[in-house]
């Protein structure tokens, strides 16, 4: 298994339009849209995505792990204490699941399809 590294960030935001509004003209980032719940940034140091959430307490951004073996992922997670809070799923351009690590941190892993 190739070793696992920080890939990805996501930011959840109660209003899209002024998350990406802010992050443009205060930081230069560039959007790609993938419809009016997420929007892909680049031009930030590392890749994420803004993704549409109602929730008043929104969470911390979640940190993306990629890899190219997702089933050995899960396993090494597993075996380490990790508990899985959403199993792997399908999104455009590759598969991914989420977990929580024994200090309570949500992250997730990916890999391309």
């Amino acid at each position: 298994m190739t070793h696992l590294r920080i890939d990805y960030v996501e930011l959840g935001s109660r209003n899209i339009g002024a998350t990406t509004g802010f992050l443009s003209k205060a930081f230069g980032w560039t959007f790609a849209d993938y419809g009016p719940e997420y929007q892909a940034f680049a031009n930030a140091g590392i890749d994420g995505g803004v993704f549409a959430s109602a929730d008043d307490g929104l969470k911390p951004p979640l940190v993306i792990l990629k890899t190219d073996d997702l089933a050995e992922a899960e396993k090494a997670v597993k075996l380490a204490g990790g508990v899985i809070t959403q199993p792997p799923f399908s999104f455009p351009g590759g598969r991914r699941f989420h977990f929580r690590e024994p200090g309570g941190n949500e992250m997730a892993v990916w890999s391309e399809t």
